[in-house]
């Protein structure tokens, strides 16, 4: 009972941390940095091949949680061949100006269209609040906004985390317990909230 209690705890200290880390990239490089990326994340509704689910909106993303995850796709945290490719040549400068370039995006003013139960996404939101925030859109640097992001995105990474294709402890910790349709709602929700992500649009 006492580990119950404190997780909730713990959680919020680790997010208080993570407030510290910063960014120093320079969004112009990463303008130019990013067009190797541009193919697959700047093509509003582009899909992955196998399995398929829409390759994730990242304008408006937050720098610091998307060196982490390129940290992560170099590392083979993460399982993608393609964005391991990607990530493996990539300095740590050039991961701080294209998170620099992302971040730069601004939000969308509107919902996306979502298919799940938004409603009973939020009844289950509660041990998804203390990083991502009531509305996907939480404080905490090194974790990701999750407002507005492709709903099957979220929930092929969900279940990513649950088969150990992503490896983070928090997340899998998290996300174990979750029944297919607790990930259905919680993506459902996320994905249909306002001031969330966009598709990268370049010029």
């Amino acid at each position: 009972m006492t580990q119950l209690l404190l997780r909730p705890f713990a959680i919020l200290m680790i997010c208080s941390l993570a407030g510290a880390v910063q960014a120093a990239g320079n969004p112009e490089a990463g303008k130019t940095k990013f067009a190797t990326c541009a193919g697959c994340h700047a093509i509003p509704g582009y899909t992955n091949a196998y399995p398929t689910y829409h390759v994730p909106r990242l304008g408006g993303q937050k720098a610091e949680y998307i060196v982490v995850a390129l940290k992560a796709y170099q590392a083979g945290e993460r399982e993608h061949s393609t964005m391991h490719a990607n990530a493996f040549q990539l300095s740590e400068q050039d991961m701080q100006d294209i998170a620099a370039y992302l971040a730069s995006f601004e939000s969308a003013a509107a919902p996306y269209p979502v298919q799940g139960n938004v409603a009973a996404g939020k009844a289950k939101n509660a041990t998804c609040i203390a990083c991502h925030g009531e509305d996907g859109n939480g404080n905490a640097p090194i974790y990701p906004r999750l407002a507005g992001q492709y709903e099957d995105y979220l929930r092929t990474a969900l279940q990513n985390y649950q088969s150990g294709k992503r490896k983070n402890a928090i997340m899998s910790g998290m996300a174990n317990p979750l029944s297919k349709q607790d990930i259905a709602d919680l993506a459902a929700y996320y994905a249909s909230q306002p001031k969330g992500l966009v598709t990268v649009q370049q010029e």
